[in-house]
């Protein structure tokens, strides 16, 4: 179980690396080039309640698409964290520059005095965010399992998508039996369907 962890913090630091020797016009295209390949994606488009994410470090950057999801008239779901549980919960947001507030995580999340939780079982898509994946899906989040205890929550139904760059796909995640994959996978390059 240790030489796990210590395999998973190995590979977190090494995609720290990448993403700091990126150039930031680099990393801006790239971003825009993935968030491009997920509005033009059957199962997004076709979709009504989107979860997304707003990022963390190491993570490819989800503001312009959280906001330009509501061009596209999505109901678009946040997660906000209680941290003292180990545990999210989804919430509808309508408008995200008066919606947030920051959370125990240092991130923006959800205001639960302006945003209505959302039942699991309602989400058509779920963007999940993931420091590293590889092409069968296995993914490494910040370490806290918060993503790894919801995915199996949602409906059978709902296409779990990561979110990352080419150079965050790793040869193999290494697995514990609580960590969950994600379906489909887009990079800058291309979409990777593991289902």
């Amino acid at each position: 179980m240790d030489e796990v962890r210590e395999k998973k913090q190995e590979i977190r630091n090494g995609i720290s690396t990448f993403f700091n020797s990126l150039a930031s016009d680099v990393l801006k295209a790239n971003t825009r080039v993935i968030e491009n390949r997920l509005f033009e994606f059957a199962n997004f488009l076709e979709s009504k309640i989107v979860m997304l994410y707003v990022n963390t470090e190491n993570e490819v950057a989800t503001d312009a698409i959280i906001k330009r999801a509501y061009e596209f008239n999505k109901i678009v779901v946040l997660p906000a964290f209680d941290t003292a549980k180990s545990k999210m919960k989804l919430m509808k947001v309508d408008n995200p520059d008066k919606d947030l507030i920051n959370g125990p995580r240092g991130i923006l999340e959800p205001n639960p005095a302006k945003c209505k939780p959302v039942p699991l079982d309602s989400i058509d898509i779920a963007i999940v965010p993931g420091i590293a994946m590889d092409e069968k899906g296995g993914r490494i989040g910040s370490g806290d399992g918060y993503y790894d205890r919801i995915i199996p929550d949602l409906p059978m139904t709902t296409r779990k998508v990561g979110l990352v760059f080419e150079g965050q796909l790793v040869p193999q995640v290494p697995m514990e039996s609580h960590d969950k994959h994600v379906d489909i996978i887009i990079t800058e390059r291309r979409v990777i369907y593991k289902i």
